[in-house]
């Protein structure tokens, strides 16, 4: 029989202590930045603070993956180098990366992840990406369940999918808007986020169909009702998008995914387990739709082309939509009533469309019960108007104290014999240890179980919990030698899993594999010497640097490259019935910059490029 499938719940961390807090509300596994080339500018750490989430990660067999996940120039390489170095010496278990320099660098065995940024859609791309030597390969989150079987018929290393959080309108690793029209490159982790503006759509005169829209900003992604059908198409590690969220996102999201993927494996245990240790206790209920959220949608995941009025846009704001309430019942002034069954709080966020269509939003002064509330400021809100929930006081503030706990469970086994009290533990991760002490001891004049175990169970400083103690009833044995007993047990439980604790190592590159394609083009992001090195090496003859390398843009440059279709989006896709109720050409328009749409209907794929005006 074959072993059961290793899933992964892989979450996104900030900083070490929302990385901690990650792992103690369940994930797996952990991504974060590094001082530098992590994508995210603004989530950075130092070397110390990624060592103390990795030391709270490896307690529970949980692993931290750092990203390294940007264009590397070549005046960065040695510097990129040295990181690498460090980060594997304080025990990082693998790299995210983008930038394939980081294969030909003098690395330590360190394994290594393709970053969504590979841009990796087709069984070609994954088979290369695994010759290789990538441990792990990050799918793009485009793919339909179909597309990621086809992946995995292919491959045999953990494929890696999102399954929560924000989405790229583009192809990841393939939007250069922000780089062409700003200065500011997506690959090197400075993304202007120009999909998250209001554009005006316009016909080929200028003439505005819609204005002020939010046409590029997709909903957020929620994959949590299609867990079991990813893990039958492949997928064992689920990834949370968010590295820039604050910790309640986190602490909520994750233990939300936590609940559902277990709900899966306690279905199918034959089939799948769990990738690392430990039980998790909440002080609270997940719910997914109180954190931040622009609607929830699952993207291409069931259909390669969705249907007209399939809606995975949020276009009248990117903002946060929230938990939704229920239908206005009556708005006067400060005061509003809603049809819900939810409790309102003082301090609660609204957000709601008022009578002019603009998405607004307000702030609870009072909860007066019943759905009804006492507000801060007057609100425009017709009868019969959605209303959602942006922020949940009550809700918030059990998140923002200690709301999990994450523990180790171990077995105790404690006999005396010829002068030696023996302590032997057990713990679910596969580590045993035993310890003596010599001592005389002398019988008890009544049994004495229940005390015993009651000390051997006094693990409130440490990760472990005591699951079932095997004891010796009849001795009678000192409190204060039974406490010593445990304590350096424990010690040396803890040495012992720090030695047993497996290490990922990095996969050996087949150098004579070719390469899917024989020419790269900007979009491939060839930025460096040793990037192109390795292509060539496996067959690419042709090599276009990367426009962050020097190639320059045109009209014929995509900005982005899509799935997503404006054209579908607003039901007028043009193999759709309704393909005329908009112009064949259409335009988006922001300040004085105008993008032509380009609808390659065979493909069914969107890319917008610049327009000479």
């Amino acid at each position: 029989m074959s072993r059961p499938v290793d899933i992964e719940l892989l979450a996104p961390a900030r900083d070490a202590d929302i990385a901690i807090a990650a792992i103690d509300h369940g994930a797996d596994a952990v991504y974060m930045g590094a001082s530098h080339h992590g994508a995210r500018a603004d989530a950075s750490n130092t070397l110390e603070d990624v060592r103390r989430a990795c030391d709270h990660a490896h307690l529970f067999g949980a692993r931290i993956y750092a990203t390294v996940n940007t264009l590397v120039y070549d005046d960065e390489l040695m510097s990129v180098e040295r990181l690498v170095h460090d980060l594997y010496r304080i025990g990082v278990d693998a790299l995210i990366v983008q930038d394939m320099a980081l294969l030909r660098l003098d690395l330590p065995p360190i394994a290594l992840h393709a970053s969504t940024q590979c841009d990796l859609r087709t069984p070609d791309k994954a088979r290369f990406l695994e010759a290789l030597g990538f441990s792990q390969l990050v799918m793009a989150r485009e793919l339909t369940l179909d597309e990621i079987a086809a992946i995995r018929d292919v491959t045999t290393v953990p494929l890696e999918a999102f399954v929560h959080g924000a989405l790229c309108v583009s192809y990841s690793g393939r939007c250069a808007i922000s780089q062409v029209l700003k200065g500011r490159s997506a690959n090197r982790g400075e993304c202007a986020q120009l999909c998250r503006l209001p554009y005006d759509l316009v016909d080929s005169k200028g003439h505005a169909l819609i204005e002020g829209k939010h046409l590029l900003s997709l909903r957020d992604l929620a994959q949590h009702d299609r867990l079991e059908q990813m893990m039958a198409a492949g997928v064992s590690s689920f990834k949370i998008e968010g590295r820039l969220k604050d910790v309640g996102y986190v602490k909520n999201v994750v233990a939300y995914y936590r609940r559902a993927i277990d709900k899966v494996i306690a279905r199918k245990p034959e089939q799948y387990r769990r990738a690392s240790f430990g039980t998790v206790d909440l002080t609270f209920e997940p719910a997914i739709e109180k954190s931040f959220n622009r609607g929830f949608t699952h993207y291409f995941l069931d259909d390669r082309r969705p249907k007209d009025g399939h809606s995975m846009a949020s276009i009248d704001t990117p903002k946060s939509q929230g938990e939704y309430l229920g239908r206005a019942l009556r708005c006067n002034g400060n005061t509003l009533t809603i049809d819900t069954r939810a409790t309102l709080s003082n301090g609660d966020g609204l957000s709601f469309t008022d009578s002019h269509g603009q998405f607004s939003g307000a702030r609870v002064n009072r909860a007066l019960g019943k759905g009804s509330v006492l507000l801060r400021e007057p609100a425009d809100i017709a009868r019969g108007t959605h209303i959602y929930r942006t922020a949940d006081k009550a809700f918030n503030d059990l998140l923002a104290k200690p709301s999990a706990t994450r523990t180790i469970a171990i077995d105790a086994d404690l006999r005396y014999a010829s002068g030696m009290l023996t302590l032997t533990l057990s713990d679910e991760r596969g580590n045993r240890v035993t310890h003596t002490l010599p001592c005389d001891l002398q019988p008890a004049a009544k049994p004495q179980g229940d005390r015993q175990r009651a000390e051997l169970a006094k693990l409130g400083s440490t990760i472990y919990r005591l699951n079932q103690a095997v004891v010796p009833s009849d001795i009678f044995i000192p409190a204060s030698l039974l406490s010593q007993l445990r304590r350096e047990a424990i010690d040396l439980l803890d040495r012992a899993h720090r030695i047993t604790r497996p290490v990922g190592q990095r996969r050996k590159e087949d150098q004579s594999y070719p390469c899917p394609v024989t020419a790269l083009t900007p979009a491939d992001n060839v930025a460096n010497r040793l990037s192109e090195a390795l292509y060539r090496d496996h067959g690419v003859t042709d090599v276009k640097p990367a426009l962050e390398a020097g190639s320059s843009p045109d009209t014929s440059t995509p900005l982005m490259h899509t799935r997503y279709c404006i054209r579908r989006q607003l039901g007028a896709c043009l193999k759709g019935k309704n393909a005329t109720a908009l112009p064949r050409d259409l335009y988006l328009k922001t300040s004085n910059t105008l993008l032509r749409v380009n609808c390659d209907c065979k493909a069914c794929e969107m890319v917008l490029t610049l327009h000479n005006q």
